[in-house]
């Protein structure tokens, strides 16, 4: 009976066994957690390095043409505006006519050619005469060389004229002619049809630019200043194109304070091929530099902000995840530079790690 008895006390202690085993093996695997397949596929791993901290700073500007390419147009006689044959943002090729102006300064011209040209004919059958009496011995030699001094003179008077007109661009009925002296946009148009052209006039009446290079100049700040140097990197972003980032570097800072705003400005050159960049656009201008110093770093998008503090996703393997609480010291240019949490060398989850921090706090 004894023995019996012992006999049932031993099947459901093994039973009790069996069933404590079980439980626990069922709570082990319920609180591990092992990342798929396809997660492991969608995530990204950087690893956290010590790198120069890199600083950002954010600058106010807008878009200018290259003042090397930018020529203004101004007249070279008076008279009145005939034609204009262009008007603002049209594009011009090298010696296009930009208008017309009708001028008595290029018809008093013109009769100076006329006249000059008759007193060249005039001097020219001189000659002829002065050679052929010459050669019936009924002239000297000196009323051959006088002959040819008219003509000499005559063919200098005419040659200057040509060489005004070259430079006037004459046209038909004593008119003037505008031509652009370079290949590029009207930017500016300060004249009207019918309009009087003073001689006294000192106003540009167009002005030409190339737009296939274009500068943004950024205002800078009197305590930014020490912060600014040549060579740094710059993204610029416009309101028109908010999700287009230009990129440049500031090759030139103007060295002296605005009198009115007190900031300084740079310069940095954009290729503009697309004419995307207007003059006088407004954009926003971030520069990049380094601090001087190092920290250990990771993508500013591995970062977890939870209850009021920052936490990474540290990673080993597939099995073995771990969330770690970090110090940001500073984030800049999509980096993330840790004062403390993190060692180099480790791996850390950059993307998609706010599903997996989740799935580990339930």
């Amino acid at each position: 009976m004894n023995r019996f008895f012992g006999l049932i006390l031993l099947v459901a202690g093994a039973a009790w066994w069996s069933g404590c085993k079980h439980t626990q093996a069922e709570d082990t695997e319920k609180e591990t957690f092992v990342l798929s397949d396809t997660m492991l596929q969608s995530i990204h791993i950087d690893t956290a390095a010590i790198k120069p901290v890199q600083n950002d700073l954010r600058l106010s500007g807008k878009v200018t043409p290259d003042v090397g390419k930018v020529l203004k147009v101004y007249p070279l006689v008076s008279g009145y505006v005939k034609d204009i044959k262009v008007q603002l943002g049209d594009y011009v090729q090298k010696g296009q006519i930009l208008a017309e102006i009708q001028s008595g300064e290029i018809a008093d011209y013109e009769k100076q050619m006329a006249e000059a040209q008759s007193d060249l004919a005039v001097a020219e059958k001189g000659l002829k005469v002065a050679q052929d009496l010459y050669t019936s011995q009924l002239s000297t030699e000196k009323d051959v060389v006088n002959a040819q001094g008219d003509v000499d003179k005559a063919k200098a008077e005419v040659n200057r004229l040509n060489d005004l007109f070259k430079i006037y661009r004459r046209g038909k009925g004593s008119t003037y002619l505008v031509t652009s002296p370079i290949s590029g946009y009207i930017i500016e148009k300060n004249i009207n049809n019918n309009m009087e052209i003073r001689t006294d006039n000192s106003q540009n009446i167009f002005t030409v630019s190339e737009l296939n290079d274009i500068w943004v100049l950024a205002n800078v700040f009197e305590t930014d200043i020490a912060r600014v140097k040549e060579g740094y990197e710059a993204d610029i972003v416009t309101i028109s194109y908010p999700d287009t980032v230009y990129h440049g570097r500031v090759d030139k800072i103007y060295n002296f304070l605005d009198p009115v705003t007190k900031t300084m400005q740079i310069r940095i050159k954009l290729d503009n091929k697309d004419m995307h960049l207007k003059p006088e656009m407004f954009a926003t201008v971030t520069l990049h530099y380094e601090e001087g110093n190092q920290m250990i770093a990771v993508p500013e998008s591995a970062l977890i902000f939870d209850r009021s503090k920052n936490y990474v996703l540290v990673f080993k393997d597939k099995y073995n995840i771990q969330v770690r609480e970090v110090e940001p010291y500073k984030t800049a240019a999509g980096m993330a530079y840790l004062s403390k949490g993190l060692n180099p060398g480790e791996k850390v989850i950059s993307r998609n790690q706010l599903l997996i921090y989740n799935a580990l706090n339930d």
